[in-house]
Formats: C-alpha cells, sequence, structure tokens
C-alpha cells in the first residue's frame, strides 16, 4: 500500500465526520448567510477549530457562489484547508554544524512520543545521516527499554543509563559520542512531562543548560510530538510547552485513529509552528513528511 493510501486511509474517520457534519447543507439554490454559519459550525464540530473555520467561511462567501453541491464544497474545503497547511509545511532538515544535529522530542505521556523517536531516526537513516538515540526519559523503565527496540530496529546506537538516572548527564553523554564518532543527528528522548509536574520541567530546562555548554546552538529543533486523539486538548498542549519549552516545530501522531484529524488545521492556523511529520499507524514507514495538499484533500474526503 502506498502512503497516500494509508494516509488517506488514516484520515478516513475524520473525513467520514467532516462529512456527516456538512451532510444537507449545500442543498439550497444559493449560500445565504445562515448556510454559510452552518458551515462553519460544521467545521468548527469538525475540529478545525474556529480561527480556521472562520477564515474558511469568509473564503467561500467571498466565491458568491450561486449554488454549490457537496463535492464542490468538498473541493473547496480541500482548497481551503491547503491554504491553511502549506505555510507550516516544512520538512526536517539537518543543519547543524558542528554535528551532531541535536532533536530534543517532547511531549506527555502516552502521545507516542518515543516510539516517534524510532520512526523519526528510520526517516532520517533513509537520507543517509548517521543516527544516534538518546533515552533521556529515565523516568520510566518501559521508555529506556522500548527505545533500545527502536534502536536496534532501525540499527542506531542508543545512549542510556540506569531508571531514575540523571537525564542532562545522558543527553551529555549522548552529544559528545555523535561528536567523537562523526554522527550527523541526535536525538533525544524526554520524560513525559505534565504541565503542573514543575520538576519535570526544571529537568528539562538543565538539559537545554548541558546541551548549550557543548554547542551553543544545540538544541536545533525541539519537537513537540501530539496525540491527534486528544482533539482540542492538542492545542492546550502547545500553548504550555510553546512557552516553558521553546517549541520549534511538531510532529502529529494517531491520525488512523481518531474521527478529530482536523485539529491538525486548528493548530496550523492557531500558532504557525511548523509541522514535520505526521505518523497515521504503528509501522516503521508509517511517520512521514507534512504533505498539505494530501492532508487537505484527505480530510475533506477527496481522493486523488
Amino acid at each position: 500500500m502506498s502512503w497516500l493510501d494509508r494516509l488517506t486511509g488514516g484520515f478516513k474517520k475524520t473525513a467520514d465526520r467532516l462529512g456527516e457534519n456538512i451532510s444537507g447543507l449545500t442543498s439550497k439554490v444559493a449560500l445565504d448567510t445562515a448556510t454559510l454559519d452552518d458551515i462553519e459550525e460544521a467545521l468548527i464540530a469538525s475540529d478545525l477549530g474556529p480561527e480556521a473555520s472562520k477564515r474558511i467561511r469568509n473564503a467561500i462567501a467571498a466565491r458568491r457562489f450561486e449554488q454549490l453541491d457537496e463535492r464542490g464544497l468538498r473541493t473547496i474545503l480541500a482548497e481551503e484547508i491547503e491554504a491553511i497547511l502549506a505555510p507550516v509545511a516544512k520538512p526536517l532538515e539537518v543543519t547543524g554544524f558542528p554535528r551532531p544535529h541535536v532533536i530534543l522530542v517532547i511531549g506527555v505521556n502516552g502521545s507516542g512520543k518515543t516510539t516517534t523517536i524510532g520512526k523519526l531516526g528510520h526517516l532520517l537513516m533513509e537520507q543517509d545521516y548517521g543516527v544516534l538515540l538518546a533515552a533521556g526519559d529515565t523516568f520510566r523503565a518501559a521508555a529506556i527499554e522500548q527505545l533500545q527496540i527502536w534502536g536496534q530496529r532501525i540499527g542506531a546506537g542508543v545512549i542510556s543509563g540506569k531508571e531514575g538516572g540523571d537525564a542532562a548527564g545522558i543527553v551529555f553523554d549522548g552529544v559528545k559520542q555523535a561528536t567523537a564518532t562523526g554522527i550527523d543527528a541526535l536525538i533525544v528522548d524526554t520524560a513525559g512531562r505534565l504541565q503542573n509536574k514543575t520538576h519535570l520541567m526544571d529537568e528539562l530546562t538543565k538539559v537545554r543548560r548541558v546541551l548549550g555548554r557543548l554547542n551553543p546552538d544545540a538544541p536545533h529543533d525541539v519537537l513537540l510530538v501530539l496525540d491527534a486523539t486528544t482533539g482540542q486538548n492538542a492545542l492546550n498542549q502547545i500553548d504550555v510547552f510553546k512557552e516553558s519549552a521553546g517549541v520549534t516545530g511538531l510532529i502529529m501522531t494517531k491520525l488512523d485513529g481518531t474521527a478529530r484529524g482536523g485539529v491538525l488545521v486548528a493548530a496550523a492556523e492557531r500558532f504557525g509552528l511548523p509541522i514535520h511529520a505526521i505518523g497515521v499507524g504503528e509501522g516503521v514507514d508509517d511517520l512521514r513528511p507534512f504533505d498539505p495538499r494530501a492532508v487537505a484533500r484527505a480530510i475533506a474526503g477527496l481522493s486523488e
């Protein structure tokens, strides 16, 4: 199955939900104000968020349609969603010199963070970059073991320590080894952080301080992994981590298990942060760079 097929299949629940919400809204002879209001409400109900929904409503109104069937509406939705997503679609680039390019990966427990690191490592290795993983989530023994399994699976080295150990020390060792061996990218796992866990946020600050001593430009990326199944709560997580951790980009996972994939559009419109990749499955190849046109058409329920 091609990536496009997997992407379309992954967004099926989201597209079906959007279809249910807009069903019957285009049967009138002309799109009057009431119908446009109904369309805007349908988009909000589909998790696209109030900002993006209002923008799309205004774009539809500006076209002054005399009549619009459902297929036509889906086509316009795809075009307007793509217009929102295109500015934030940015492949992750390994640019940091001196090497390694350090990628700090953060997110709450259960977001798919550690699995995403393994898949991201695989994606970079496919581009012929040398990758080293650092098991900085020392609060969860399972996270260390999980990252080691992913390292074996993709053929990448893993720097780890004991459960409850010093995460900053692990990161220090990771940078040292990556520097000595000429590794291009060091991807660092971190403990799943909740907004009210001050000590975890303090630890993240310590990790950043250690990185800064070794390389003033590190971390080069701070990626927030989001679970699409949490819907609008994902936006709250962006809000918190953007302020406390200096998030530079997003990866959204579990889009294949939810009807709430529209939150991707809401995140793009509200925050404008780069979306580097999305995940639509459990396989090693199921994390891919973010393609705004394909995603927009998948959300709108249009096949290529």
